[in-house]
């Protein structure tokens, strides 16, 4: 299915793009993680397990076991603080 990503903040800055389409064959979000940890340099760097790493689906904050559907827009972004 062809999804598109959007990044935000150190991830985007890391990743050096806002956005991408992916063709990907992930069923969950933390599927699709692991997919792009996969392709090594700043993709496994900025998303690695054990970074504390916010998701959305479709513009909703999501768990990793939310499902993916063709079409969807997924967004990764390091936790945000404010006061």
């Amino acid at each position: 299915m062809k999804i598109t990503v959007r990044y935000f903040a150190s991830i985007r800055e890391a990743i050096g793009a806002g956005q991408e389409p992916v063709q990907t064959t992930a069923a969950t979000l933390g599927a699709l993680r692991d997919e792009l940890i996969a392709r090594g340099g700043a993709h496994a760097t900025s998303l690695a397990r054990g970074r504390a790493v916010r998701m959305a689906l479709n513009q909703t904050l999501s768990e990793e076991s939310a499902l993916l559907a063709d079409g969807a827009e997924v967004a990764f972004f390091p936790p945000v603080t404010g006061g």
